[in-house]
């Protein structure tokens, strides 16, 4: 592969990571606005912040299926110009309803972007390319996290909120311009099972039951963190969303052409990668979020300071990357991701005890140990889906990527609920909010801790190369045998 098309390729994917995350923070701090000049109620507000994120979840699974039909460069093609079109359209929204619909639609552009690319690292990159790819992606979203209330906050304030949606489309476009140095459709196509698979259609009561169990679930996960979990109607779409669960693993067991082949899920690559990165998800979009709110309600840091204290954090993942291929080949990637996992808890565990005192300088050491950490866990992606199958890549991606989005979620309720709870009995027992707070975040810092070196010890499992063990303890038994061919020959009696 060529430099000019590897370059391509690696800023397309950089690319699509930034604008697909930016748009699950960037509106927070402009919402104030947008309610007062569309006159939206709470209810509007609320479905304008997460009906993004809603259609996002959703539809990622079927956006893998339709990568394996229709090719990676198709699919994100249609993806990109969606995503670009919909935040035209939410940049002139001049009403509740048009807002919240083109949200969703933008969803719905990145739920076939993301599956596409990284489909697109795993089945066209090199394989010596791969971790990079991801590491800068990795990045990408860390930084889109990170400066999402900044930019937020400076361009609602400096201008309007329509431009907030309206810089995407300078995105887009140069995205669409990148599209070219994707691989055709004759070369995703593969062997006879890709194209088999591509004549099986697509599996329509999988896709039905797979969105209402995404939906419902990332929709009861969000309201109820916002209004408690005993609130209607809570329990009742987290209910109807196990039911639909039931229903897609069923449907998926007897249709000859899955949405999600079950079979996939014997590779304990694939599995125990899953698994460990929504450990990591948890932990870490707990980070974010909370400790965003502790910058600014403890530490009393502006939205846009509390922005830029992540910037290292981003800086180091990306200066790290380099060193996690590096790291998994002398170490192995079980331990290499494993040790990463535990450098984040051990950030996580700093950031917690920082206080109430804190300055911009003294958070540092733990947020720079959780992106280097991150950098280290980089080749997690690429060991996912290193015995998947060319034509099922947009499968898998498609696993991979709504575990992710579902885990985000998960750890920003994990994490409030017991922050919430502990700072409700510290301000029953009279201690004043600004403690209180603190005191269920740092509880809540603890647990996401302990959820990613639950990840760490899931890694060491699963992700270990038994082939490669083998083959050390071979070459230990042979030295250890030598000395008894070389050594003073045996005299029988």
């Amino acid at each position: 592969m060529g430099r000019a098309r590897l370059f391509a390729l690696l800023s397309l994917i950089t690319l699509t990571g930034f604008i697909t995350t930016l748009d699950n923070t960037v509106i927070n701090v402009a919402l104030p606005t947008v309610q007062r000049e569309l006159g939206l109620s709470v209810t509007d507000l609320e479905w304008v912040a997460s009906s993004y994120v809603l259609s996002f979840g959703a539809l990622l699974l079927p956006g893998g299926r339709l990568t394996d039909l229709f090719g990676r460069r198709s699919v994100l093609t249609v993806g990109v110009v969606v995503f670009t079109a919909a935040s035209a359209a939410a940049a002139v929204a001049d009403s509740g309803g048009t807002l919240i619909a083109a949200r969703t639609v933008q969803g719905v552009g990145a739920a076939l972007i993301i599956p596409a690319s990284l489909a697109l690292v795993a089945a066209d990159l090199p394989a010596r390319r791969q971790s990079m790819a991801i590491g800068l992606w990795t990045a990408a979203l860390a930084v889109a996290l990170a400066m999402g209330p900044v930019v937020g906050g400076f361009v609602t304030q400096q201008w309007s909120w329509g431009w907030v949606f309206a810089l995407n489309v300078p995105f887009g476009i140069v995205a669409l311009l990148l599209m070219p140095a994707v691989p055709a459709r004759p070369k995703e196509s593969g062997s006879g099972a890709g194209s088999a698979s591509r004549r099986g259609g697509l599996d329509l009561p999988g896709v039905l039951f797979s969105v209402l169990a995404l939906y419902l679930l990332t929709y009861g996960l969000v309201r109820g963190t916002e209004h408690g979990f005993g609130a209607a109607p809570v329990p009742l779409c987290l209910g109807v969303s196990a039911v639909a669960t039931c229903a897609f693993l069923l449907a998926e067991a007897r249709t000859s052409r899955p949405l999600l082949e079950l079979g996939l899920l014997r590779d304990r690559f694939l599995t125990g990668g899953v698994i460990a990165q929504v450990l990591w998800g948890i932990g870490v979009n707990g980070v974010f979020f909370f400790t965003a709110l502790y910058l600014q309600r403890v530490l009393g840091f502006s939205p846009t300071k509390a922005g830029l204290a992540f910037l290292p954090l981003a800086g180091a993942l990306l200066l790290c990357t380099p060193l996690a291929e590096r790291a998994a080949r002398v170490l192995g990637a079980h331990v290499s991701i494993a040790a990463g996992l535990g450098v984040v808890a051990a950030g996580l565990l700093y950031v917690s005890g920082t206080g109430a005192n804190a300055g911009y300088w003294d958070l540092q050491p733990g947020l720079l140990m959780i992106g280097a950490g991150s950098a280290l866990t980089t080749p997690l992606t690429v060991r996912c889906l290193a015995r998947v199958p060319d034509a099922r890549t947009g499968m898998a991606t498609g696993l991979v990527s709504a575990a992710r989005e579902v885990s985000g979620v998960f750890g920003v309720v994990l994490v409030g609920v017991v922050l919430t709870r502990r700072e409700r009995s510290e301000l029953r027992a009279g201690t004043d909010p600004r403690s209180a707070f603190l005191e269920g975040y740092d509880i809540g810092l603890r647990l996401a801790a302990c959820s990613v070196l639950a990840g760490a010890i899931v890694t060491l499992v699963t992700l270990r190369r038994r082939g490669r063990h083998r083959r050390v303890r071979q070459r230990w038994v042979r030295s250890r045998r030598e000395p008894a061919r070389t050594g003073t020959p045996l005299v029988l009696k």
